[in-house]
């Protein structure tokens, strides 16, 4: 194999494809302050002084003196200034160094997002024009950042970025880990080396704790290996060199038509969680596939199953044995892992098939083979082998050839004499060993052997033979015959796998393009519909769920009829995931059999199946290539799925922009006029201070600046251009600052203060904090019923401020108290705009912040502010 051996065209065509690129080397690490900027300077220091052309596109420093100092040997290229909502933001000058073209650029925080009016919205799309411009770039990554790990990294530091970078800029990438165990990073942490010390304090309790520490550097360990071996196997591939080269593992499980192929796969499914790597489960479909019976279809095609739903990637190789087979995709896979069955086979097939155990310990260098035992199974009587011999109108057509032959051979020797004969008796038996098998083509051999003995042989007519040449000539025309019919039965075998792969591969790909040309539902389900039933031969219908039933919305052929205990076997596939009806273990008296279309988003759909005549719809035989042809399907359904969702966020994305946009001109174009109305009601009360109106209409005006502010609040919690600037906060004061400046407005309300003094400080921005206060006060003034409690505590792990009053509480059901524009209580005349507490939760997302609304035990309802312990700092107070 290793002769014949070629590279890879893809591995070929990438390798082309970076001709004239940059190189792009990404500095990882597994969180920040782990040195990646440090080590990324210090790297071009060096290449500047072995004469490189190096410069600083963009470097952070973070405030950090020894980093800043890195940069004094380099040419650093001046900032791009852009002018952002009344703010001059500074960016990478993408032109400045297109137009210097250095042969290296060095530039920090590779998942940067670009400012408004930049070229591309992310640095990394930057980095790639350079690269494209045959720059050079250093740049540096934290691992959290990496798009396929944003959801796994939330899941356990509770902490999402929303700046992540394509898994595919790591393609033909050097990766170089920064890597600092994490009581060292914890450490500088704590002197102030990545954070402030306010900041350093609550990244202490969240994201920079010791096990997440260590489960980030595991993941950036492991995705640059990742890399490596792929960039590894890339090379391989594309200059043909053969061998395993263990940079990943790579777990391949063989199964085979045996009892205990689902253990081999449940076995592989565990070493591949164990090493963390990609894994295969193949079946190698040899000729002998045609001699199988329906419970071996059935084992084959279970155990291909439960490793399509634990994760595998399945396929079946047609192969004329199985040790080529998987010889063969053991190399194009580069695996490093088997695992393989012991199966209890006689010496005698092992004589003629040989061991595949044995071959693989023998051959597979670099190769960890884990051997598991067969289950033993009691021996059958088979049938099958009976249909190896044919049929006897087989036979007849053989003895047939081989009298045409001896007619053909009695006509043809005066012209080319007795020797030449045997040669034409080769004729009958090529035919029928590559039109009815090898062992019909053995018996074609010897009745070949014996006609030509017979017929041509001195003396004639007799089966004695006078000459010893002829005896041996006899001997050696048997032979060859017989080694004739074998080899023209395993090309003839080969050819038909072959065909029928080709035959599935070509019905599986037009299957795919006729659903990506598809784009609407309806021409999605009448496709799926008709390519299946065609490929298969059954009849189809897909159903999905319409108002909590499910529907069909196409079928092949039309009018498909479905019975009572059909539409129960459709509710299990579409509610469990799992197959059902005829053929399957639940409801197996349906007539139909209903496969779910499963994807990432859930069950899409049901595919229901069936033939007219009674018999399960899809044999064991064909059940990968419906698995393939479900997931198309799926897939299809998936991306028509995710279209709508997308056209409904653009659609949710433009309403909001609109409501920003107009909340932020009412509110804007309100407060002119509001304060020519407040001056000219101080004017009115300088010269009539007596009367009774002024305080209604002061209140009013305070009223009416309230919801202005509101409005805008709103704006900035929408539009997301919240930046909290957190410091010390004595919730004391903060309590005192609020109720003091709505002490017109809480004149008629009775204060209950009950917020100890010894209360430890709590890190938070006072302005923000300040206006969660005054809309918690004035929405219990409003709907409080004239007393309000406002009592702080400390209890384990947080620090809670609440706020109560002893009005009439909230709704018991289809209450919403922190949604945007709505008011759930109250009468009409207390009714507020709805935006007070949706800005009170906004603010205290933003400062990382809980709040709570529930009802008293009494009258009433309570919102209550919980400060984590994060946020909690010492109380000088408390000393």
């Amino acid at each position: 194999m290793d002769s014949e051996a070629r590279p890879s065209p893809d591995a070929l065509l990438r390798a082309a494809q970076r001709e004239g690129r940059g190189t792009l080397k990404i500095f990882l690490g597994a969180a920040p302050g782990v040195g990646k900027t440090f080590e990324m300077l210090r790297d071009g220091a060096e290449r500047l002084k072995a004469g490189v052309d190096t410069v600083v596109a963009i470097v952070e420093t973070h405030g950090r003196a020894e980093t800043a100092a890195l940069l004094e040997p380099f040419e650093v290229i001046p900032r791009r200034h852009i002018d952002y909502q009344g703010h001059v933001l500074e960016e990478m000058d993408l032109d400045a160094v297109l137009a210097r073209r250095p042969a290296l650029a060095l530039v920090d925080e590779y998942a940067h997002s670009n400012v408004e009016g930049s070229r591309h919205p992310k640095r990394w799309q930057d980095v790639a024009e350079l690269l494209d411009a045959g720059i050079d770039v250093y740049t540096t990554l934290n691992i959290q950042h990496v798009e396929s790990l944003n959801d796994v990294v939330a899941s356990f530091t509770r902490v999402r970025v929303r700046e992540t970078v394509p898994d595919s800029v790591f393609e033909g990438a050097e990766i170089e880990v920064v890597d600092l165990p994490p009581d060292e990073l914890i450490e500088r942490l704590k002197e102030g080396k990545v954070y402030v010390p306010a900041e350093a304090s609550r990244a202490l309790g969240h994201f920079f704790s010791k096990q997440n520490l260590s489960a980030l550097r595991e993941m950036a360990l492991r995705r640059a290996a990742l890399t490596v071996d792929q960039a590894m196997l890339e090379h391989l591939d594309a200059y043909a060199v053969p061998g395993t080269f263990a940079g990943g593992e790579r777990v391949l499980v063989a199964v085979s038509e045996l009892p205990g192929s689902e253990t081999l796969v449940r076995a592989g499914k565990r070493l591949a969680d164990a090493l963390r790597a990609p894994w295969q489960a193949i079946y190698i479909e040899t000729p002998r596939a045609a001699s199988f019976d329906e419970a071996d279809k059935r084992r084959v095609a279970d155990a291909l199953r439960l490793a399509a739903n634990l994760g595998a990637t399945i396929a079946t190789i047609p192969a004329e044995s199985v040790i080529e087979g998987l010889k063969t995709h053991l190399e194009g896979m580069r695996a490093t892992q088997l695992v393989i069955g012991k199966s209890t086979r006689s010496w005698w097939f092992e004589l003629r098939h040989g061991s595949v155990v044995d071959a693989m310990l023998r051959e597979g260098e670099g190769l960890a083979v884990h051997v598991i035992p067969a289950e033993s199974a009691p021996l059958r009587q088979r049938s099958a082998p009976a249909k190896g011999w044919g049929r006897p109108r087989d036979y007849a057509l053989i003895a047939g050839a081989v009298a045409l032959t001896t007619l053909i051979g009695r006509l043809a020797q005066p012209l080319i004499g007795t020797g030449g004969v045997d040669l034409i008796y080769l004729l009958p038996v090529i035919a029928a060993a590559g039109r009815f098998g090898s062992r019909p083509g053995l018996v074609a051999a010897l009745a070949s052997a014996l006609a030509y003995n017979f017929f041509f042989l001195q003396p004639l007519y007799t089966f004695t033979i006078a000459d010893p040449q002829s005896v041996l000539t006899l001997f050696v025309l048997l032979g060859i015959a017989t080694f004739t019919a074998e080899l023209a039965s395993r090309l003839k075998a080969r050819a038909t796998l072959g065909a029928r792969s080709a035959q599935e591969n070509a019905a599986v790909a037009a299957f795919g393009q006729a659903l990506a040309r598809a784009s609407d539902w309806e021409t999605t389900s009448r496709i799926v519909c008709a390519e299946m039933a065609r490929i298969l031969g059954v009849r189809t219908i897909l159903l999905k769920e319409r108002d909590g039933a499910l529907v069909s919305v196409a079928a092949f052929p039309e009018g498909g009829v479905l019975g009572p205990v059909d539409i129960a076997a459709a509710d299990w596939a579409w509610s469990r995931g799992e197959p059902a009806g005829a053929g399957s273990a639940t409801l197996n008296a349906a007539d139909w059999q209903f496969q779910p279309l499963r994807t990432a988003l859930g069950v899409l759909a049901v595919v229901g199946l069936s033939k007219e005549d009674g018999r399960e719809p899809v044999g064991a035989d064909r059940a990968v290539l419906l698995s393939t042809l479900l997931g198309q399907a799926a897939l299809a359904h998936e991306r028509l799925k995710l279209e709508d969702e997308l056209r409904t966020v653009t659609v949710l994305k433009e309403r909001d922009r609109l409501r920003a946009a107009l909340l932020s001109s009412i509110g804007h174009d309100l407060r002119t006029p509001l304060t020519s109305v407040s001056g000219a009601v101080d004017a009115i009360a300088a010269e009539h201070p007596d009367s009774a109106t002024l305080p209604i209409a002061h209140a009013e005006i305070a009223k009416l600046r309230r919801f202005l502010d509101n409005l805008l609040d709103m704006v900035r919690i929408d539009t997301g251009r919240l930046t909290p600037k957190p410091e010390p906060i004595d919730l004391t004061d903060a309590v005192a600052s609020a109720v003091h400046d709505l002490k017109a407005l809480l004149t008629e309300s009775h204060i209950d203060l009950k917020v100890p003094a010894n209360l430890p400080l709590v890190s938070a921005d006072p302005t923000l904090l300040h206006h969660i206060l005054l809309n918690l006060l004035s929405n219990a003034a409003q709907h409080g019923g004239g007393r309000i409690v406002i009592e702080g505590k400390r209890v384990p792990d947080a620090v809670t401020l609440s706020v109560g009053d002893s009005g009439p509480g909230l709704p018991e059901t289809g209450s919403a108290p922190f949604a945007a524009f709505k008011t759930g209580r109250g009468t009409d005349q207390n009714q507020g705009s709805g935006l007070g507490l949706a800005i009170v939760k906004g603010f205290a997302d933003a400062m990382g912040l809980s709040v709570n609304a529930s009802n008293r035990d009494g009258a009433g309802s309570l919102f209550t502010i919980v400060f984590p312990e994060d946020v909690i700092v010492k109380n000088p107070k408390a000393d």
